[in-house]
């Protein structure tokens, strides 16, 4: 696997990251009826795509490995809601606001970074091919 595949893989990785933070904002304020799961704030697992000692021989991307559910809630107390219990709590996904939006620059940072490899990785592929025909 080459360079450019590589930084292809994180950039894959780190766009579905950057989709999963969108979907928890935009639910972070979404109510299940009682007695239905609702909503749950999700995370992007990643990881290598073979493991660490084949990585040394023939180095490889990294790939999504699942998602994982919160089983979190956050209760609010809202009697008049439709979707409140019987005691008036509303149970909303367990989503905090500056923790997304921090993760989110985070991973933007990081979608960044693999695509400045992936350019210099190109840049380098392009050297070459010019080197290679004066030779």
């Amino acid at each position: 696997m080459d360079a450019a595949q590589i930084s292809r893989t994180g950039l894959d990785v780190e766009w579905q990251r950057l989709q999963t933070i969108a979907l928890n904002l935009a639910n972070m304020n979404s109510s299940g009826a009682p007695g239905t799961p609702g909503y749950r704030a999700m995370r992007l697992v990643s990881g290598p795509v073979q493991p660490f000692a084949a990585m040394l021989d023939r180095p490889a991307g990294v790939a999504v490995r699942g998602m994982a559910a919160s089983v979190e809630t956050r209760r609010v107390h809202e009697p008049g809601h439709p979707h409140a219990d019987a005691d008036g709590f509303v149970s909303y996904p367990a989503v905090d606001h500056a923790g997304e939006m921090t993760l989110l620059i985070r991973t933007a940072r990081t979608y960044e970074a693999n695509l400045t490899a992936l350019s210099v990785a190109h840049q380098m592929y392009a050297r070459a091919l010019e080197l290679g025909k004066s030779a």
